[in-house]
């Protein structure tokens, strides 16, 4: 496409998570949508779309300032209802990449609880807790500022009755973190069903992160 903002390599990138995401499992039907972002620019999977089976041509390049639909779009496919979601996620995180779903634990605990708390250790790959966003109307301006508070210093949130949200620098990352923190809501529901699960401190997910960056090859000593 002639000015497109995304390379072919880039949607089939884009596509080849959202199938990724419907094989897992966290969505149901024509739910969730995924974005990436390059410069000024998000592609976004298409309104209504049935994520396991997403033409790269119907995927929306949309302007991240004001949410224009980039010239070079050339199917009758619109952009996802979440569209300002996306970019109210991008503006707050400058993430790469963004996937909201209706993950069955994620959207089970959005109803119940005011956060994701640390019930293990790779909560410190969300950056802490998970915060739960008050509901508002999907699509609306709303939902997206308050997706982007609970951003603030986060990599996730979980949307009340509603779903989640994951940002990552990558979309391959992004369908990673998606598929954790769904893990994540599955284990504190099934501890909170047993009983009253034990909790990490702040002190012990900082210990976390420093084991972590002492363990990564690039650090020295």
């Amino acid at each position: 496409m002639a000015d497109d903002p995304f390379t072919l390599a880039e949607r089939l990138a884009l596509v080849d998570a959202a199938r990724a995401i419907a094989d897992s499992g966290l969505i149901v039907g024509a739910a969730g949508n995924l974005s990436v972002r390059s410069d000024d620019h998000l592609l976004i999977t298409p309104r209504s779309a049935r994520l396991g089976r997403v033409d790269p041509a119907d995927c929306v390049a949309v302007a991240l300032d004001d949410g224009a639909v980039s010239r070079a779009h050339q199917t009758d496919a619109e952009p996802s209802s979440e569209t300002a979601l996306h970019r109210a996620a991008y503006a707050a995180t400058g993430a790469g990449a963004v996937i909201h779903t209706h993950s069955h634990f994620a959207t089970v605990l959005s109803t119940l609880v005011q956060e994701l708390p640390a019930i293990h250790y790779v909560t410190v790959g969300f950056g802490g807790p998970v915060r739960v966003v008050p509901y508002a109307t999907f699509g609306s301006q709303e939902l997206a500022d308050g997706v982007a508070a609970a951003l603030d210093g986060r990599s996730a949130a979980l949307m009340a009755n509603h779903g989640a949200v994951v940002t990552a620098p990558t979309i391959a990352l992004a369908v990673e973190q998606a598929l954790q923190l769904e893990w994540l809501a599955s284990v504190y529901w099934h501890a909170r069903v047993m009983g009253s699960p034990t909790l990490l401190d702040a002190g012990q997910l900082a210990d976390v992160a420093e084991q972590e960056r002492l363990l990564r090859p690039s650090h020295a000593g």
